[in-house]
């Protein structure tokens, strides 16, 4: 195997090379509006995906010092957005189609098949590609390094590897692991998979099943970046494991749609996974989780609302309480510096503000509109 992929690997530099010289002409139409000068030097930008069905777009505010978010431009991702069979409030039933790693924005376009990659620069973006997610409907990506892995949901879904080579994205061919999972299951947005996640050191690859075998599936990165033939297969019955996020000892937190409660789990090196601690938020489809530092909120979508919990060491958990949002809370971002979590509510399409106070505490600091994202999914911060 090692043959193939080195080869892999030498076409990926040759044409990285060739996409740089043609960079100019990938750049994206002028933004709706103008970055301010403070925004484009200090970054403190909020983008959200609008998954829009007739054209994608990424909607990029201004954060000010009270953490309220101001538009200062739309970006067309160059694909469309896309819906999952019986999804209301959360089309895309995923965690991390949008995704923010060292200067650039990955934006899934799950109604064409296809990624696109943004340069950033303060609020403004600069497209510099839209490439082929390597299987039907792209739902979820995941960066550690220069390997970057994007979820597609359909056919029984499938993982595929990309290199990072400057501002580009290479597709690796021999990178592509499909899942097996049976594409018949019905409803179709509870039944596909909802994330694919690097583990923080990146030797693994973590995806969940939902409600398709209600599994955490868990690949192993060789040293070249490609993942193991066959996942190793934890199935968590009636869990539906929906997002995933790590805490600082890296211990897997998961928050299960199937139970309504965060679990935590410690993943061995052969890709098993060990339960250490659950706590029910007494709410309704728990479905997405955001960390922020020693803290970690999940999404409750049914309920309108965020459950906090703290970590509490060696994988426990305690429990902050719940703290209202705008109906059909889905994905979630924190800023870089911890300071602010923002939320979409997919019932209107809004992103929720909150200031993260000491010990996890939250405090509302007002909400957006965000035009065209009803029911769409995707948000990241700087």
């Amino acid at each position: 195997m090692r043959t193939p992929l080195r080869l892999a690997l030498a076409s990926a530099v040759a044409v990285a090379a060739t996409a740089l010289f043609a960079g100019p002409a990938l750049a994206a139409p002028p933004a709706s509006g103008p970055a301010s000068e403070d925004t484009a030097t200090h970054g403190s930008a909020v983008f959200v995906q609008t998954d829009g069905l007739a054209g994608n777009a990424v909607v990029a505010y201004d954060r000010a010092a009270d953490g309220t978010l101001h538009q200062a431009g739309t970006y067309p991702t160059g694909g469309l957005g896309g819906a999952l069979d019986g999804a209301v409030v959360d089309h895309l039933a995923s965690q991390g189609s949008l995704v923010l790693d060292r200067g650039l924005l990955y934006a899934v376009n799950a109604g064409s098949n296809t990624v696109t990659v943004f340069a950033v620069h303060g609020d403004q973006l600069s497209r510099r590609e839209v490439i082929g997610s390597g299987g039907s409907f792209p739902v979820s990506v995941t960066a550690h390094g220069g390997l970057v892995y994007v979820l597609n949901a359909r056919a029984g879904g499938a993982v595929q590897g990309f290199v990072r080579v400057a501002e580009f994205l290479i597709r690796i061919p021999v990178w592509n692991r499909p899942l097996g999972l049976d594409p018949t299951l019905a409803p179709e947005f509870t039944h596909t998979p909802g994330q694919v996640a690097f583990t923080p050191d990146g030797s693994q690859v973590v995806v969940t099943t939902k409600g398709n075998g209600s599994a955490i599936d868990v690949f192993g990165v060789n040293r070249l970046g490609g993942l193991s033939a066959h996942p190793v297969t934890n199935v968590e019955p009636g869990a539906v494991p929906f997002a995933v996020s790590f805490d600082a000892g890296g211990h897997l937190v998961v928050a299960e749609a199937g139970t309504n409660a965060v679990a935590t789990f410690a993943i061995a090196p052969s890709g098993i996974v060990t339960p250490i601690a659950t706590a029910a938020t007494g709410q309704a489809a728990t479905c997405w989780i955001a960390r922020d530092g020693s803290a970690f909120y999940a999404s409750n979508a049914g309920s309108g609302s965020l459950s906090g919990y703290l970590d509490a060491g060696a994988g426990g958990l305690t429990a902050l309480g719940n703290t209202p949002t705008g109906p059909g809370t889905v994905d979630a971002t924190v800023t870089s510096d911890g300071g602010y979590l923002y939320v979409q509510t997919g019932k209107d399409g809004s992103v929720d503000g909150y200031r993260v106070g000491a010990g996890g505490s939250l405090t509302s600091v007002g909400s957006v509109l965000v035009p065209g994202a009803a029911g769409g999914e995707g948000i990241a911060a700087e």
